[in-house]
Formats: C-alpha cells, sequence, structure tokens
C-alpha cells in the first residue's frame, strides 16, 4: 500500500440552495436537514445526473437521504459532488444505495466523488456510503469535507474494495485516492489521504496480501463522544489476532475516534464496521446498518 499526499482540497462550496441550483453541472447536488417542529427533516434536495437522491425516511428522529446514481456506477470523466447542510438540533444520515461501482477510465480520464458537510452547533451528521468499488483499470479520487460548528457532531466511513475479484480484477485499478478532512469550529482534527496505485512499488494484490478491503472511520462530537470512548477502551483491551477476518485499530481524536480496518472480505469488513459504529444508531434513533447487512 502506498500512502502519498494529495493536493490541497478546495473549500467547500457555499451550501445555500440558491448557489448550487445556479450551477447546474452534471454530478452536483446538495442536501439541506432542519429541526422543524421537534422533528429531523429533509427541508431541500437537489441532483443533477449522473447523481440521483433517494429519501427513504424525509422526516423523524433522524432523516435520512440515499445517493444513488445512474447508469449503476461512475463512469469516464464523472465528477460527483454533493454538499449537506444540517442546522441546529437537526439529525441526519447520508448513505449510498450499492457499493459505488467505478468503471474502466477511458479519454475522459478518471471519475471523481466529493463532498462537503457543514454541521450547526447540535446537530448530528453520519454519512454511512457502502465502499468504493474500482473495477480493473479504474482511476477514483474521492474527497469529503467536515466543517462542523463547536457542538456539532459527525460520524462517516471511507471504504475501497478490491473490485470484481471473483472475475480475477482483484486490486487491478490503476489509482484510488481518498482524502478525508475535518474541522471543529475552524481548527482541523482530522486529515488523512490515502493513496493505492500500482505505479509506486509491487503490484497492489502483492502488497495487500489476503485483504480485500479497507476502510477509515471516524466519530466525533458531544453525540458520539462517549461511545467513541467506550470503543477506544474496548479496541486497546482486545488482543491482536493477525489471522482474524478483520484488523481493527482505533485512536483517540478530540472529543472522539478514528477507527481504520483491514478485513479479508467485504462481508468481513461490513461486519467489522457495524460492531465498531453500533453507537452511532442511538443519536439516529434507529440502526443505520440493519436494512444493509
Amino acid at each position: 500500500m502506498s500512502v502519498l499526499p494529495l493536493p490541497a482540497p478546495e473549500a467547500p462550496t457555499c451550501t445555500h440552495p440558491r448557489h448550487l441550483a445556479a450551477a447546474r453541472r452534471a454530478g452536483a447536488g446538495w442536501l439541506r436537514f432542519e429541526r422543524v417542529d421537534g422533528a429531523s427533516a429533509l427541508v431541500g434536495a437537489h441532483a443533477i445526473s449522473p447523481l440521483q437522491i433517494l429519501s427513504p425516511r424525509a422526516r423523524g428522529p433522524s432523516a435520512w437521504a440515499v445517493l444513488a446514481s445512474h447508469g449503476g456506477g461512475l463512469v469516464s470523466g464523472d465528477d460527483v459532488a454533493i454538499d449537506v447542510a444540517v442546522g441546529a438540533g437537526a439529525v441526519a444520515l447520508v448513505a449510498t444505495q450499492a457499493e459505488t461501482k467505478v468503471y474502466r477510465a477511458g479519454e475522459a480520464g478518471g471519475a471523481t466523488s466529493r463532498l462537503a458537510a457543514r454541521v450547526a452547533p447540535g446537530g448530528v451528521l453520519a454519512v454511512l456510503p457502502e465502499p468504493v468499488s474500482p473495477f480493473a483499470g479504474a482511476r477514483h479520487e474521492a474527497r469529503a469535507r467536515f466543517d462542523l460548528d463547536p457542538g456539532a457532531s459527525a460520524a462517516a466511513v471511507d471504504a475501497v474494495v478490491a473490485g470484481r475479484a471473483a472475475r480475477g480484477e482483484r486490486w487491478a485499478f490503476l489509482r484510488h485516492a481518498s482524502r478525508t478532512e475535518v474541522r471543529v469550529g475552524g481548527r482541523l482534527v482530522l486529515s488523512d489521504a490515502l493513496v493505492l496505485d500500482p505505479a509506486h512499488g509491487e503490484p497492489l494484490a502483492a502488497r495487500l496480501g489476503r485483504f480485500e478491503a479497507l476502510a477509515l472511520a471516524f466519530a466525533i462530537g458531544p453525540a458520539f463522544e462517549e461511545g467513541a470512548r467506550a470503543l477506544l477502551a474496548h479496541v486497546a483491551a482486545e488482543p491482536v489476532d493477525r489471522g482474524a477476518a478483520a484488523l481493527v485499530a482505533a485512536s483517540p481524536l478530540p472529543g472522539g475516534a478514528l477507527v481504520r480496518c483491514a478485513a479479508a472480505s467485504a462481508e468481513a469488513l461490513a461486519r467489522a464496521l457495524r460492531a465498531a459504529l453500533a453507537f452511532v444508531g442511538a443519536a439516529l434513533g434507529d440502526d443505520p446498518f440493519a436494512r444493509r447487512f
């Protein structure tokens, strides 16, 4: 595995719908969640193909939005960018309908996925997508930036799987790069960059050995602080079994925790993440993994 710095990400675009609707670019979208009459509500959404937004729960203890892609995945040249705004006291979940498939890069280049999120005081946002699955010959870059006001909370997962391993395409993509940044009150508390690129060293399949999936996750803020503290204690107390289906490591963040996971299969990764992030469901008022795994 090669870990290299990525270029500095652009500042997140304004999340006000008036500005976003004006930028009618393919793949652009926005979501706005607010606290309305004692419930969390998805009060606005906008998406331009290939991005599609579904809302299985627009109002309740938490409001949910599910991202999908017309055509079943990202093709060469796609640039999907979603802006998420969570108002004071609102609770929101953003997930994906399935794994994000990334198809072979063509003359238009690779595909890009971007997320910029702002969470107001007392707001809670969980971004729990399925893993990215780059196919053979794919190029993909993902960026996620979270700007939290003091008193806001966020949890997120960034995961990648080996691709169509059953077809012999195990870690056969040309490049996958991701960056996650979290700021609280304008202060940077997390900056993580991952590059998987066979051009640097031996083939990825050889470097990654038996592992078929990788993930980074974080939970930070008052809504998740107690659960994160319990997770850190649990991981520290567990003996390390290097032959386990999933290896999990956890590190403290200010008011939260950072989790890294390597798994021998996508299914093992899903089980490990569900166990590690079980406490996220309490803030959402429901188990966000129950209908998915």
